[in-house]
This record gives structure tokens, sequence and C-alpha cells, in this order.
């Protein structure tokens, strides 16, 4: 997970590997949605939304939440708990 000033990024990555699985972003979510989600909080759980489908259909159901030293709460824990509440499992 990667929070901007703008934009909120989301990736499933393969820690052996070192490959990207399924990633999301607010730019996705914008181009999925057919036009602007202006709260940042509703673009963050859209992107929560899509990142757990795309890892969900890879056949990923279990992940570690790296928040990326951000505190968990505003756009972080909109994009956990809708990554949650689409399937994913951390």
């Amino acid at each position: 997970m990667f929070r901007s000033l703008r934009h909120i990024y989301a990736q499933v990555i393969d820690d052996t590997t070192g490959h990207t699985l399924a990633a999301a972003s607010s730019a996705d979510a914008i181009k999925e949605a057919g036009g602007p989600i202006v709260p940042k909080i509703d673009a963050s759980t859209a992107v929560g939304k899509l990142v757990a489908e795309r890892a969900i259909a890879e056949g990923i159901t279990q992940v570690v939440f790296d928040r990326g030293g951000c505190k968990f709460h505003g756009r972080v824990k909109a994009l956990a708990e809708a990554t949650r509440g689409a399937g994913l499992k951390f």
C-alpha cells in the first residue's frame, strides 16, 4: 500500500519471487467508475475492492497488509476494510 496526497495504490506481491500478482490504484478506480470519485475515502474503498477482486481472480485469499509506515486510520483504514469486505484475509 502506498498513499500520496492525491492517489492511493495497493499491490499484492509474492515475496519469494518479487513479482506483483495483483495491483490497483485510485486512477484505475476512476477509470472503472467512468468519472471522478471525489472523496478520497471513497476512492480508497474502491481501490480496496478492486485489488481484492483482482487477487481473488488470481487465486489468492490470504495476504499480509503492509501499511508502509502510515497510521491505520482514514484512507488506509478504508482500503483495509474494503479489502477484507471483498474477501481477502489478513
